[in-house]
């Protein structure tokens, strides 16, 4: 093995992050959905030969993914009879490494000189994969045949060559079928791309090089990951946090975290948590195992990703509960909602034990809603996706941040002008959810408020959110954030789901709206140490009214001046002392 000095395996590692990036970069720009292209729901990565372990993964992609596309590879290398150059394999089985059906996962075998050389993967959120609503959220499924079209690992692509049979099957099972051919374009040609790097890649700083430099990075991710856990101090800590529903019985989900720090390594077990539940809140193992890795990347940020930074943690399968889902328990809700509660457990076991590492809960909900349609006036029909931010949660030495996105990712909303021009609705509202930020010495961000009204035809909406029962957990004595709420106003009245912030095929008429307003974070630390001046400017600029001031961090603010009364402060302060 080459003698590797720092400067040539940095410029390696950033060699290999940014073939991932060109590849993330192809995949936005050539992409057809909004989700996509607008929202960023997707990610690369290339991953070994002959594990399917994790080399790199491009900046840009969702943290989520870091640990599902490396067991979605496995599952290909593992069912693969034979590959060749040009192949690519389809694959949105959540039982092999998935995450949800419309999370569409390509794999590519790269072949250097002749040989195999690594697999090149990435996942695209398509927003629609059949099933029984439009846009795969159904909150009321009891089996994975309801969510939509679940496919194997099979060759879309053989010798560059499209497999118009099975492109044929996939077409016929989906809704807006004529316009999914862009998106897999776009996917199939992000390989492409990053085939092309990595070739000159090798061909410049040649195989023995590139294989040596891998191999030490992820050694030396390994060890920065032991080095960071060694800050913890040894011993078992206990967090829990809640899912509201499944969507068909109405009774809250238990994540039971327990992580047990000894020496240079995390333990995680989860046995006690709630068990398998009937509707789509079930996680699969892949989901659940990454949903910790990038709990712990959150807390240690600065630890390069590879197949290095996971070794130092173990997971333990939690069977027998809803967290190790097996077929066919419905997983619509894992990736964007299930695997937030489990990081947000983590962070609640943890946060007490290391305070300056960690913070309150985020808003811990990607807003999933899913309107699909039929637009008279251009004559097709439609399936609109919408992710909402919300409120990050408060830290040592700072507010939390507002309109954040989620825990699991780095997608965004879809600018409203886009979806104005897509699709036939207009938003008649977009603004801050104000009062929703958790009170603590650092409060937390605040969650968004929007509304959209149909314009034209008729259509089904569907959504699966969540914290709409308890909001996000404040830290440290701060309040928990506020909840997520959701609302469908008509002629009739208004309705609100009985599950609070999930359900399905909604019914919606030209001028029905959809209200939605997003959580806020949790507040971190005794909100009675918060400067009654910071709690003036929050009333100030409108995000919390003066009762809400008064009855959340003691403050008294006079209604003519804005000014703090201290003196009624004082009192207020002295008697929730007491």
């Amino acid at each position: 093995m080459q003698k590797l000095d720092p400067i040539t395996l940095s410029v390696i590692q950033n060699g290999l992050i940014q073939v991932c990036n060109e590849m993330d970069l192809a995949f936005v720009r050539s992409a057809f959905s909004p989700v996509i292209s607008e929202a960023l729901d997707r990610s690369d990565g290339i991953y070994a030969a002959e594990t399917g372990e994790l080399i790199a993964q491009g900046e840009l992609g969702l943290p989520i993914f870091v640990g599902t596309m490396q067991f979605s590879t496995q599952a290909v290398i593992e069912r693969a009879k034979s590959v060749e150059p040009g192949d690519i394999f389809i694959v949105n089985d959540p039982y092999l490494g998935g995450t949800h059906l419309m999370d569409v996962k390509f794999v590519k075998p790269f072949f250097y000189k002749g040989k195999l050389w690594s697999w090149l993967a990435n996942t695209g959120h398509w927003p629609d994969l059949g099933g029984s609503v439009p846009g795969g959220f159904s909150a009321n499924a009891t089996e994975v045949e309801q969510e939509g079209l679940r496919l194997p690992p099979v060759k879309l692509f053989k010798k560059n060559k499209l497999d118009e049979e099975i492109l044929s099957i996939i077409l016929s099972n989906i809704r807006i079928a004529d316009q999914r051919i862009g998106d897999i374009k776009a996917q199939a040609s992000a390989l492409a791309i990053g085939e092309a790097r990595l070739t000159e890649l090798l061909d410049r700083y040649g195989e023995e090089l590139v294989r040596s430099c891998i191999a030490e990075l992820k050694v030396r991710a390994e060890s920065q990951m032991k080095a960071k856990i060694s800050q913890i101090p040894d011993g078992t800590y206990h967090g829990v946090s809640y899912v509201d529903s499944d969507g068909v019985v109405d009774e809250p989900l238990k994540i039971d975290m327990k992580v047990t720090k000894k020496g240079e390594g995390l333990h995680f077990d989860m046995s006690e948590s709630s068990p398998p539940c009937m509707g789509p809140m079930n996680s699969v193992l892949a989901t659940t195992k990454s949903s910790i890795y990038l709990a712990i990347k959150h807390i240690f940020p600065e630890i390069p990703i590879n197949a290095g930074t996971f070794l130092p943690l173990d997971v333990a399968p939690p069977d027998g509960t809803f967290l190790y889902a097996k077929y066919p328990r419905p997983v619509s809700g894992c990736a964007a909602e299930v695997s937030q509660r489990i990081a947000e457990a983590v962070f609640n076991a943890l946060v007490d034990v290391i305070p300056d590492l960690l913070f309150a809960a985020p808003a811990g909900t990607s807003g999933n809603l899913a309107i699909g349609g039929y637009d008279p006036d251009r004559d097709r029909a439609y399936v609109m996706y919408v992710i909402s931010g919300g409120g990050y949660g408060g830290y040592q030495g700072s507010d939390g941040l507002s309109n954040g996105c989620s825990t699991i990712g780095i997608s965004k909303t879809t600018p409203i002008e886009v979806m104005e021009q897509y699709y036939p609705v207009l938003f008649d509202e977009y603004s801050l959810h104000e009062g929703s930020g958790g009170a603590g010495e650092y409060r937390g961000g605040f969650g968004v408020n929007y509304q959209i009204r149909l314009r034209r035809g008729n259509a089904r909406a569907s959504m699966v959110m969540d914290h709409g029962r308890y909001g996000p957990l404040g830290a440290l004595g701060g309040a928990d954030g506020g909840t997520n709420k959701v609302s469908v106003h008509s002629d009739g009245g208004t309705y609100v789901p009985p599950h609070l912030s999930k359900d399905q095929d909604i019914q919606i008429e030209v001028g029905d709206s959809i209200a939605v307003s997003t959580p806020g974070g949790g507040g971190f630390g005794d909100p009675r140490q918060r400067p009654p001046e910071a709690v003036a400017r929050d009333v100030a600029l409108g995000y919390y009214s003066i009762a809400e001031a008064e009855f959340r961090f003691f403050v008294a603010i006079d209604p003519v001046s804005g000014a703090v009364d201290e003196r009624a402060t004082d009192r207020l302060r002295q008697v929730a002392a007491e």
